[in-house]
């Protein structure tokens, strides 16, 4: 015999229709974002079109009184679907929520789970510990680093970057070039990736496929999406490429992709300070995203000496 859940009544009579997360939707939902305070990585459209097919991503928008009161996300599979906190003003969080609980429990039959969630909802909503588990996901906080400090490479703790960046510009003088990429750079990216992914073990293929997959969606799509590109070109070479976003609300720069040739000494620190300093020369905070649990990127993301963290929860309905 199934579990019984307990709904909520007043979202009882919930009716949403989910569908695929497409290139030509971002322009619709965009103001869903911002609508309260979120440092995360997902307060960005473009880490959510990033991963929607690894994720399986679908949208619904939620009605309150004949108006939009907020986007709602569903992941995963049929066995094993769950959701990301709505995106919502704080004073419509606890309907959308309402709605996702009922949507779980009504349509799905399944108690409702949400991954990385944001702490304003967790704060705003107030969740009850007998009806909910909430549960910081360590390895999936996002590294928030001070704009300035990452633009100039001052001081003491930055010193070993900032050579790093200085021996790189010594050794490539008169040879590199950093630039903006285009629409019309596409093949020139996809070059780059096709030997980038030799580069890697498949140890985590499964990811890295998907996120080489992400990378072509954005560039494919790049004339509609809200996307800054930039660029390491070395002989004429692209040998490294970088793609973020803006988070007006936090005058935040969202660091998605930075990939480049490992080979080259200091490379991944020139461009990780060029792109700042060409595509985000004000952004005050500069997100990095996580290092999902993973010890070699945990050290090089804390080697750049993170000023905070944008923490999320996992959220489990419980029964």
């Amino acid at each position: 015999m199934e579990n019984q859940l307990t709904l909520n009544p007043a979202a009882e009579s919930c009716d949403i229709v989910f569908k695929p997360l497409q290139a030509e939707d971002l322009a619709a939902i965009d103001h869903f974002y911002g609508l309260r305070p979120n440092k995360t990585e997902d307060s960005v459209s473009l880490e959510s079109f990033l991963w929607k097919d690894y994720y399986n991503a679908r949208t619904a928008i939620a009605r309150k009184d004949g108006r939009e009161a907020g986007l709602l996300w569903l992941y995963g599979t049929d066995e094993d679907p769950y959701a990301a906190m709505p995106l919502c003003r704080d004073e419509d969080l606890s309907y959308c929520f309402g709605q996702m609980v009922c949507y779980f429990n009504a349509k799905l039959k399944k108690p409702l789970v949400i991954k990385l969630a944001d702490e304003e909802a967790i704060r705003v909503l107030n969740l009850s510990p007998e009806r909910f588990l909430v549960k910081e996901e360590t390895d999936f906080r996002d590294y928030i680093y001070d704009g300035d400090a990452l633009r100039s490479l001052a001081g003491k703790k930055l010193h070993k970057k900032k050579n790093h960046y200085n021996s790189f510009v010594k050794e490539y003088a008169g040879r590199f070039e950093y630039r903006a990429l285009k629409c019309s750079d596409r093949d020139v990216v996809f070059r780059f990736l096709d030997a980038w992914r030799l580069t890697k073990d498949d140890d985590a293929a499964q990811h890295l496929d998907a996120e080489v997959e992400g990378i072509h969606n954005i560039i494919k799509n790049c004339a509609i999406i809200k996307a800054k590109m930039g660029g390491v070109f070395i002989d004429g070479t692209l040998e490294a490429f970088s793609i973020g976003s803006y988070n007006p609300s936090e005058d935040m720069a969202v660091i998605h992709i930075e990939k480049a040739n490992p080979q080259i000494n200091g490379l991944y620190q020139f461009i990780n300070r060029e792109f700042l300093l060409h595509e985000f020369p004000t952004a005050k905070l500069i997100n990095r995203e996580d290092d999902v649990g993973l010890e070699s990127l945990r050290k090089s993301k804390q080697s750049y000496f993170p000023i905070e963290f944008a923490r999320k929860y996992l959220v489990k309905q419980l029964v």
